[in-house]
């Protein structure tokens, strides 16, 4: 049988980010990319991310955390569902601890502090954003990625033109426009995340600064599509907010499912990200979903 066969599931959103979160704690089994859609496949298992617990790989973390996308690919990091997870890992009857208020996940990105500042509110750390070219990555060299050369629709009157990029633990393009909603995203999205500049392909982000200290956001998520809301996407809208002098080093992001606090602290370099977490059911696997899934 699977080694997924009836595992139990959290079935959670961050801001209608919605969330699975499955505990292999215990487990040296790693979901496959088949695995990771057959998940998906199941209506009340469905996600935009899939949080596969993993034993702690370094001392001092709390768990190792695979992330999957809808199209069963990896992902280096997700801000809601890291949210999602601090929320399951403390208060969940079975997989949590309550003494904690305080976590620190490991994913393929890096370290991702967690803190409880209520009883669904979670801050994240999400680390110093990565801007060289190389680090995001792009497929040639640009000196300076807050605005380089990327276009989508007619040469003299392109849709879209000139995002910043932003490595978030996942590759973001951030395209500065007047209404983010005044555009097909379902469309656009899916060419420019496939575009050759992005040889890992890319988040999309359409970003309104309406002030300083605000911004309204739409995203198109690599393996995921169109989203309510994406955690690190709302991480790269306001780094890139600053690194265009849009923006201050603090802002509310708003996104179809609600607001994220997010600041890029000036003493570290680091992004905090400030959101709430939803708990909606549980549940297990049905072993039928594997049965072609090896």
């Amino acid at each position: 049988m699977n080694a997924l066969a009836n595992r139990r599931f959290l079935k959670m959103n961050g801001l209608g980010n919605q969330i699975t979160v499955l505990d292999l704690r215990g487990s040296k089994h790693v979901v496959s990319e088949n695995e990771a859609r057959a998940i998906a496949s199941e209506p009340r298992a469905r996600f935009d991310q899939l949080m596969v617990l993993h034993d702690a790989a370094t001392p001092g973390t709390d768990a190792f955390v695979r992330i999957y996308n809808t199209d069963g690919s990896e992902a280096g990091a997700c801000g809601n569902g890291t949210r999602c997870v601090a929320w399951a890992m403390i208060a969940d009857p079975q997989m949590g601890d309550a003494a904690k208020t305080r976590l620190t996940l490991q994913t393929k990105a890096g370290l991702l502090p967690a803190v409880r500042e209520g009883d669904t509110l979670f801050t994240v750390d999400m680390g110093a954003p990565r801007l060289a070219w190389d680090q995001i990555p792009l497929a040639e060299p640009f000196e300076d990625t807050s605005r380089f050369e990327l276009q989508i629709g007619p040469i003299d009157n392109p849709i879209l033109h000139t995002p910043c990029a932003v490595n978030m633990g996942n590759p973001h393009a951030v395209f500065f426009v007047t209404d983010p909603y005044a555009y097909n995203l379902e469309q656009i999205g899916p060419l420019l995340e496939n575009h050759p500049i992005f040889p890992d392909r890319a988040n999309i982000e359409l970003a309104a600064v309406k002030a300083p200290d605000h911004i309204v956001l739409r995203v198109w998520e690599r393996g995921a599509g169109i989203t309510q809301a994406c955690g690190s996407g709302a991480c790269a809208a306001l780094v890139a907010g600053v690194r265009r002098e849009l923006t201050a080093r603090k802002a509310t992001v708003s996104l179809p499912g609600g607001d994220l606090a997010i600041e890029w602290r000036e003493r570290d370099g680091h992004v905090l990200m400030t959101g709430p977490v939803e708990f909606e059911w549980e549940g297990t696997l049905d072993p039928a979903l594997f049965s072609s899934a090896a």
